[in-house]
């Protein structure tokens, strides 16, 4: 855990301290159950928007690809009757050809990130309501599906999206921070000329980044759409790249690329839900939340830029005492 991440923990604490002497009820074991949901839910998008941020990247569509996946797992399961494992299946394979889109237009085609991902927010948010025509894509009333509790279920009181976002969690960290992989994110994003240069297949890297970001979106839009138990694709999911952006350069990433932690962008989904849980419990209307996020996303970009100049003027000092050292 760096010194970021340890600052955000104390952070959190001293957030959710508050919170409790606010309204007590925050620590109910109800509250904490669906506040816990939620961390996973959003901490899973928030995590693959990570790997598209430390390439230097950003990816603008995974509110509306949440939409769009939740609105077809649904109709899948609840009209057309296909069984659910292959449902989420073919969401799977969807999610992963539009990160696999997305990631060739940029690396191939280079065009710009932010203009890629717009237009996949625009094109998926579109289909997603012409495919139902606008209406709330939904489970028939009375129906039940062995096997789809799963999403939904509290073993021991816990969630199983918390489950899977603990197995998620560990194998992003392993592959962002123990393995070769994760070196050429971290390079790409420092500097894509310079990884070229020392032989890193940049363009692979970005496509890989992407294709990786679209596939836990997917597994997101499936845990939300059973969350929500229907999708109405007009407002599933609106904004919410934001959140994971937010995450994201909460806990450390970067905006220019090549810095980075899954703990931190962890910390930062928790720090959003208990600033959430904070609006909730004060009865402070949600038409604010945007407001909050507008605010938490400023700050952040605010606190990386000193910092990075902070740690740079240190970087030219000591530069400058070692060569006054030898010239000695």
């Amino acid at each position: 855990m760096t010194k970021k991440d340890l600052g955000l923990l104390i952070l959190i604490l001293v957030v959710g301290l508050g919170v409790y002497l606010v309204n007590p009820l925050f620590l109910s074991p109800n509250n904490l159950a669906n506040t816990a949901n939620l961390i996973a839910l959003f901490g899973l998008f928030s995590i693959a928007q990570g790997f598209v941020i430390i390439t230097g990247g950003i990816d603008l569509s995974v509110g509306s690809m949440i939409a769009l996946l939740g609105v077809l797992f649904v109709d899948m399961v609840g009209r057309l009757g296909v069984p659910w494992p292959l449902a989420a299946a073919i969401v799977m394979g969807i999610g992963l050809l539009l990160g696999l889109a997305h990631g060739l237009l940029i690396a191939r085609l280079h065009i710009q990130p932010f203009v890629v991902t717009l237009c996949g927010l625009l094109i998926y948010r579109g289909a997603s309501r012409g495919y139902t025509a606008d209406a709330t894509a939904g489970f028939p009333f009375g129906t039940t599906y062995p096997g789809l509790d799963f999403f939904v279920a509290r073993p021991w009181g816990i969630p199983t999206s918390v489950f899977v976002l603990a197995v998620v969690a560990v194998i992003a960290w392993i592959v962002l921070h123990r393995s070769v992989f994760g070196r050429y994110l971290f390079a790409v994003g420092k500097n894509e000329e310079a990884a070229r240069f020392s032989g890193i297949r940049t363009g692979a890297v970005i496509i890989a980044a992407y294709t990786i970001c679209a596939g836990l979106t997917a597994i997101a839009a499936i845990f939300f759409a059973m969350y929500t138990r229907s999708v109405s694709p007009s407002s599933h999911a609106n904004f919410y790249e934001l959140y994971a952006i937010a995450a994201a350069v909460l806990g450390g990433f970067s905006l220019r690329g090549g810095e980075g932690s899954i703990v931190g962008v962890i910390l930062g989904t928790i720090l959003l839900q208990v600033l959430q849980n904070l609006v909730n419990l004060l009865g402070i209307p949600s038409s604010l939340n945007f407001a909050v996020m507008g605010t938490v996303i400023l700050v952040g970009v605010l606190v990386d830029q000193q910092w990075g100049s902070f740690r740079e003027r240190r970087r030219i000092r000591e530069a400058a005492r070692t060569a006054n050292g030898v010239a000695d």
